[in-house]
């Protein structure tokens, strides 16, 4: 997956967009919710401003990071909603844009700034100036190359992000007989984990459009041997022969870097945790994913083994993993959700939004601004409402404030 779609040679996102073919939108592979509607940028924003109200509305060290921006549309909505709040406004120091595609750096680049504003190379990476809130926007491959800084008050954010990182696949298989289990009991046989493999199909099946296919190892790998052990989930799967997991070490990684800038950690201890990040995608609430990776190419699904580099890939997200590695990660935070996207934008005020735009607009805009934000909320069986989820991670506070949208209220 990593290669397929970050790769330097033929990457989905890192050679695309440079060669002006556009993932997003409707002409690309795939719409995004913030390409659908700027309602949903809007009330991603206004939850931020409601966070840094209820944590005392600090003055200033305000950090607004977005790890796979897109085409900055997000960010363009939220900074625009921001900017009504002046206080809030002021306390912004800067902004931060994670992206490995440097064609898409280019893209949020002239959205945020504009095509005209000059751009300079940092310690961290390239950075400008944002036409919102005029303070400095700067763009780094990796949120490792961001600074810790234990009086920061990050907001990130991370929509469709995780569901686009490489996941491994595991199946609990019957170990090979050895010395010590050839003489045991055949009817409980000793189980170990196989990973899955990508390999080349083969040349004599010239019916299926694949190039690839999943096969079972024959023996473990060094990521079949610990990455299903680091979790009781996984590990009650194991002695039932034929179950499946996919786990996502890179989604472990970056949610334990979130929680450790907003509560502290070991390596970064911070004495007052601060700041919050919502992870928006869709994945499982409280199972582990099974079979989920897919392909997208012209808004359809395709294998995800064929046309590599063309193809969109995605897995589903586990929220449980996710929560999970954020509060091991951080004595200091706590993790609130996941919850339906739809419950999660109706509590946020998109009804109210949607009527305030329709309000003055011609008959055409109100079809169009009711049926995108009825589309972000649709609770059917495919629903973007229903399959989509919010996750809060925030400085721990014992459950004494729940935020707004996962079950609480603006605290002042």
């Amino acid at each position: 997956m990593r290669m397929c779609l970050t790769g330097d040679i033929g990457g989905y996102y890192t050679t695309g967009a440079v060669n002006t073919r556009q993932p997003f939108g409707s002409a690309g592979d795939f719409v995004t919710s913030p390409e659908i509607s700027q309602v949903f940028g809007e009330l991603i924003g206004l939850w931020f401003v409601s966070e840094w109200i209820s944590q005392a509305k600090p003055r200033q060290g305000v950090r607004l990071i977005e790890v796979g921006p897109g085409r900055g549309t997000l960010m363009d909505d939220m900074l625009r909603t921001i900017a009504r709040f002046p206080e809030m406004a002021a306390a912004v120091d800067s902004v931060f844009m994670v992206e490995a595609s440097r064609g898409l750096r280019e893209v949020q680049k002239n959205l945020l700034c504009g095509p005209d504003s000059p751009s300079a190379e940092s310690k961290v990476g390239y950075h400008s100036t944002g036409k919102h809130l005029g303070k400095p926007i700067v763009w780094t491959e990796t949120i490792k190359s961001l600074p810790v800084e234990p009086d920061a008050v990050p907001f990130i954010v991370a929509h469709e992000f995780f569901d686009a990182l490489p996941i491994h696949v595991f199946q609990s298989s019957p170990s090979a007989p050895t010395r010590s289990t050839r003489h045991a009991n055949p009817s409980s046989p000793v189980m170990e984990w196989r990973e899955m493999m990508v390999s080349p199909m083969p040349s004599s099946d010239s019916n299926s459009a694949a190039e690839f296919q999943l096969v079972l190892s024959s023996t473990p790998t060094r990521h079949s041997r610990f990455l299903p052990d680091s979790s009781s989930r996984y590990r009650k799967l194991k002695q039932t022969p034929g179950s499946v997991v996919e786990i996502c070490p890179d989604a472990s990684m970056y949610v334990a870097d979130f929680a450790a800038r907003i509560g502290g950690s070991h390596k970064y201890p911070k004495t007052n945790p601060s700041g919050a990040a919502l992870i928006l995608d869709y994945g499982t609430s409280d199972t582990i994913p099974v079979n989920s990776l897919r392909g997208i190419r012209q808004h359809r699904l395709v294998s995800p083994f064929s046309s590599p580099g063309l193809v969109d890939l995605s897995a589903d997200v586990d929220f449980t993993a996710l929560a999970e590695s954020a509060t091991f990660a951080s004595d200091g935070v706590e993790v609130h959700g996941p919850v339906p996207q739809a419950d999660f934008l109706q509590v946020m005020g998109i009804r109210e939004r949607a009527r305030a735009l329709i309000q003055g607009a011609d008959q055409q805009t109100a079809r169009v601004v009711d049926k995108a934000c009825s589309r972000l909320v649709d609770r059917g069986p495919n629903g973007m409402g229903r399959l989509y989820k919010a996750l809060a991670i925030l400085p721990e506070n014992s459950g004494r404030r729940r935020p707004v949208g996962f079950g609480g209220d603006v605290t002042l």
